[in-house]
């Protein structure tokens, strides 16, 4: 299966505490960087998408109406906001697909922003708790991290203590963030301080290390999407070998936590979308909100068996030299997770692999890409496989 749409053109600040005041401010910097990078103008956009998570990081809503306000040129054009937790990037960028293949119109610009950093840390872990089924997780201690801690704490009492191998995971992504121009956390911690507890790296929610968790961060990116026939006259066209799409169970209490069964089933369902395994992959973009996410993920995805997601990390298997380079970009862990960027932002480390633009992250001879993004504790899952037309 091929999509009919591709990605033309992207733009994506540098994530971290951003001076930008608000979302607004945002919007501006990567709706118009994206246009001009994909050689548009704002009077050939025939829809907008905005994924923010908001939830309270911001009493100003209705981000979808924002969009006239920062990017003055686009006042008549429909703009719909999305938000699917943490995933709700790449639910902002499948509507817009969508969008373009209803055949409704030719271009759509796709945004993604978080403004997360202008209330206290008690607030944001608060507000991230609306990720988690607070009919029962509410009470959680440590906020969302408390939810992942639980995880790992199972996945420990099944498989073995693994907190080796997770800073083994979190020294990686550091390392590769070290070479992206984007990310929020520049710095190589190396495997003994992600691997030791001290002041500078204690327990947030035992089991959980302070590099065992992703950064709260300010940011935006953006990617415009176009149908392949528009895009043949423009500079470069990134197509979608296929898009997934699957859910699970809310709370925790109803599924094994360990699984991340959805995760699976969107790999399953991209995968065989594709005509593809897992090996014809020069890369995969991932959502390591905490390291035992990436770690599982690997399971999920199929490149170890369930149980076995350490393994690939002792043995080497996800770094820039192994068997499938995962989250060259740095993923979350290094380059920050402003929520609604993050699925948006990993379609554009995606893509500029594929066009070959990555600079120092570049894969080499990089040809197809995965994506994975996920809400929740992978209540919402979402695949993309990536690949470069022209």
């Amino acid at each position: 299966m091929t999509t009919d749409s591709v990605i033309v053109g992207w733009a994506h600040t540098v994530f971290g505490k951003s001076e930008t005041r608000d979302i607004e401010g945002l919007i501006s910097e990567v709706g118009y960087g994206a246009l001009e990078h994909a050689g548009v103008s704002a009077q050939d956009v025939d829809f907008t998408t905005i994924g923010v998570l908001n939830s309270g990081f911001s009493k100003q809503g209705f981000e979808g109406g924002l969009i006239s306000s920062a990017m003055p040129e686009l006042r008549h054009v429909p703009a719909v906001h999305c938000e699917n937790a943490c995933a709700t990037g790449t639910a902002a960028l499948y509507t817009a697909i969508d969008f373009i293949e209803s055949g409704r119109g030719n271009v759509a610009l796709v945004i993604g922003a978080e403004k997360m950093t202008a209330v206290s840390m008690a607030e944001v872990g608060d507000i991230l708790l609306c990720g988690s089924y607070r009919k029962e997780e509410d009470q959680v201690e440590n906020g969302f991290a408390g939810i992942f801690a639980q995880i790992t704490q199972s996945y420990f009492q099944k498989y073995g203590d693994r907190s080796a191998e997770m800073a083994m995971i979190a020294a990686k992504n550091h390392a590769n963030g070290m070479n992206n121009p984007y990310a929020h956390m520049k710095k190589d911690f190396g495997f003994d301080f992600c691997n030791t507890i001290s002041d500078k790296n204690p327990f947030v929610a035992g089991p959980l290390r302070r590099t065992d968790c992703s950064l709260v961060s300010d940011g935006a990116a953006a990617l415009v999407i176009t149908r392949r026939d528009v895009a043949k006259g423009l500079k470069r066209a990134i197509g979608f070998r296929a898009r997934a799409h699957k859910n699970d169970m809310f709370p925790l209490s109803r599924r094994e936590m360990t699984a991340f069964e959805g995760a699976h089933l969107a790999w399953a369902q991209a995968k065989e979308q594709a005509g593809i395994g897992l090996d014809d992959l020069s890369l995969v973009e991932t959502h390591d909100c905490f390291t035992t996410a990436e770690m599982i993920e690997y399971e999920a995805m199929g490149l170890t068996p369930v149980g076995q997601g350490w393994k690939a990390a002792r043995e080497g298997w996800t770094r820039m030299d192994g068997r499938l380079p995962v989250n060259p970009s740095g993923g979350l862990k290094s380059k920050g997770h402003p929520i609604g960027a993050t699925g948006v932002s990993q379609h554009v480390m995606a893509a500029m692999q594929l066009a070959g633009d990555a600079g120092d992250m570049q894969v080499k001879d990089a040809n197809l890409a995965g994506v994975f993004n996920m809400g929740g504790a992978a209540v919402t899952n979402y695949v993309s496989i990536l690949e470069q037309v022209r």
